[in-house]
């Protein structure tokens, strides 16, 4: 029996949304580690932001869900934590659709640089956690208008 190439699973992949932020996909946030065949099973190796992230089932229930949809009858999802997730891993196209969604992509510096309303430099948080663990609440005061911040982990 013939099967998908990684390729192509891998661009299957790539249509799966972040069920948190719908904006960016598995692969934009770099949580999708490796995609190989051993044998006749296909294995997904998924790196969760962070050990306790409420989203991860409903990640893995979505890949299993895509690829059992493209046909994919032997497949192993492996939960890999170490090395750890770290907003390295985004690309530079998740931290574009971050910020045109209206959430300050992730900063070395620990917090947003600019409003991603405005572009306003004048910011102070909120609240050390937004809607998810991995965001914090800020304002700008240029704009007034408060909005998220993707943290750096």
């Amino acid at each position: 029996m013939t099967h998908p190439s990684v390729e192509q699973v891998w661009e299957w992949l790539g249509t799966l949304p972040d069920p948190e932020i719908p904006v960016i996909t598995l692969i934009d946030l770099g949580i999708i580690r490796g995609v190989t065949w051993e044998g006749d099973t296909l294995v997904v190796t998924v790196t969760p932001t962070y050990s306790g992230c409420p989203a991860t089932s409903m990640i893995n229930m979505d890949i299993e869900a895509l690829l059992r949809e493209k046909g994919i009858e032997n497949l192993e999802l492996r939960r890999q934590l170490s090395p750890a997730w770290t907003t390295d891993w985004m690309t530079d196209e998740a931290r574009a659709k971050l910020e045109e969604y209206g959430i300050a992509p992730p900063q070395p510096a620990g917090g947003p640089s600019r409003c991603p309303r405005c572009g306003g430099t004048h910011l102070e948080k909120l609240s050390q956690f937004g809607s998810t663990p991995c965001k914090a609440q800020w304002r700008c005061q240029d704009c007034l208008e408060p909005f998220e911040y993707f943290k750096c982990i």
